[in-house]
């Protein structure tokens, strides 16, 4: 398995039968040049999607467009995709599964917010979502743009992912401490990858809060477009 950070929350994951984009965000993230889009987007299965947020689904028309993936993600923000003539969408809910080749695709909650921008203003999209995607022998959760919440303890109980994929810039979801104390309270990881870090000045910058909160764990700070493989 190959896990590629595209720079901000934007993730490719190459994994069984399967290369999964995660809320590719390209054009104007900062993280990741033009001259890398090619390579982020070749073999692309499957996209999924956990919010509505510009920074998270403003490339899903072209991404969908170059690689003729379907995405998924929350009923409401693929319905209005869907509306839009935008992908070839389906849409699930919390607590549901979905396979994706031999992937299995879980939907958790997650405690951010949900909205697209539109001329008349932000438009509400339902609830943001975190992912479980179990594969070659691995769990991996990813949390979605999240601040601590109380459900990560079943999450971590029911699904047990030895790698975790988690938002910890701060200032918009948890900082580098907050997500050390929740990945040592509610999981027992093996693997933690920072994310949703570094983009702009606002965000904190390196993971070295994270790393000294959780000893034990394997904290790999991403590189764009660089494999982590595990």
């Amino acid at each position: 398995m190959n896990i590629l950070w595209l720079g901000h929350g934007s993730f490719r994951i190459e994994i069984e039968d399967q290369v999964i984009l995660i809320d590719p965000w390209l054009t104007g993230n900062p993280m990741i040049e033009e001259a890398q889009y090619d390579a982020a987007l070749a073999g692309v299965t499957q996209i999924l999607v956990t919010h509505g947020h510009g920074d998270h689904t403003g490339d899903l028309d072209m991404v969908s467009k170059r690689t003729q993936a379907p995405m998924a993600g929350i009923y409401e923000l693929m319905g209005w995709f869907a509306e839009k003539g935008i992908g070839n969408t389906t849409g699930f809910g919390k607590g549901g599964t979905i396979s994706c080749g031999k992937v299995a695709v879980s939907m958790v909650p997650a405690s951010h917010s949900s909205s697209v921008a539109t001329d008349s203003g932000p438009v509400y999209m339902g609830s943001e979502t975190g992912f479980i995607l179990k594969g070659e022998g691995h769990v991996i959760y990813f949390s979605g743009d999240t601040g601590i919440m109380a459900d990560m303890d079943w999450i971590g109980d029911y699904y047990k992912p030895d790698i975790g994929i988690l938002s910890a810039g701060g200032h918009f979801t948890m900082g580098m401490a907050e997500t050390a104390y929740a990945a040592k309270r509610y999981f027992d990881f093996r693997t933690v990858i920072p994310c949703h870090y570094r983009t702009f000045p606002l965000l904190e910058q390196d993971a070295a809060a994270l790393a000294k909160g959780l000893p034990g764990v394997d904290v790999i700070e991403p590189q764009v477009m660089q494999a982590i493989t595990l």
